[in-house]
């Protein structure tokens, strides 16, 4: 185990189930490489399991089986990867426009074997080939909600969703993003709490319906 690195929490295996092991190379992977590749920060090795897999991989159940689904600034590929490890029934489509990242993105999925996954280099607004494609889309702590929809909402399908992965601010965060929700024909926005009683820190994901 990486020096410093968080002991795995039990909830692991409930949320992975038999590909719990990939997870644990994920997480190692990160743990050893990622301060040093700029994917995370200095201090988030004691805390990498509860605060960025475990509340990544806690929205795995929300997404549509069968599905293509688009990661928009995947980075160190939280929650892509993540995700992508917890759900093989889901084609994942993970857009980052930097190279380093990139590249982090390119040796996971290689390395994992997670023939599931494509990695896009692109911005989100680059991403044309997927505009009005995706069965949904996710980001996780990429810019605040108002920024963060004119990038994700044309990507999705008509009846396609946003399952966004926010921190405690989500609520007001809808509140200051009216104008784009209107814009962007968002409906049943919402925010939903999940890991409660399951992991140490719970997940905001703020989930909305995209009509064309």
């Amino acid at each position: 185990m990486s020096e410093g690195l968080e002991p795995e929490p039990g909830a692991a295996v409930e949320l992975f189930g038999d590909r719990v092991e990939l997870a644990r190379r994920f997480t190692t992977a990160l743990a050893e490489h990622g301060e040093q590749r700029g994917l995370i920060g200095p201090l988030e090795l004691p805390r990498l399991w509860t605060r960025h897999v475990l509340n990544s991989a806690i929205a795995a159940p929300l997404f549509p089986a069968g599905g293509t689904v688009g990661d928009v600034g995947s980075g160190a590929g939280l929650p892509g990867i993540v995700l992508a490890i917890a759900r093989p029934d889901i084609r994942w489509v993970l857009i980052e426009p930097m190279e380093r990242r990139v590249a982090w993105l390119d040796e996971q999925v290689s390395g994992l074997g997670l023939d599931n996954v494509e990695v896009l280099r692109a911005r989100a607004e680059e991403a044309g080939r997927y505009e009005g494609m995706l069965d949904a889309v996710t980001a996780r702590a990429v810019s605040a909600l108002r920024t963060l929809i004119p990038w994700v909402a044309p990507l999705a399908r008509d009846g396609g969703e946003l399952i966004l992965l926010k921190g405690a601010g989500a609520p007001g965060e809808i509140d200051a993003a009216q104008k784009a929700i209107r814009k962007y024909r968002l409906s049943d926005v919402r925010v939903e709490i999940l890991g409660e009683g399951i992991l140490a820190e719970e997940t905001r994901v703020v989930r909305a319906t995209v009509r064309d």
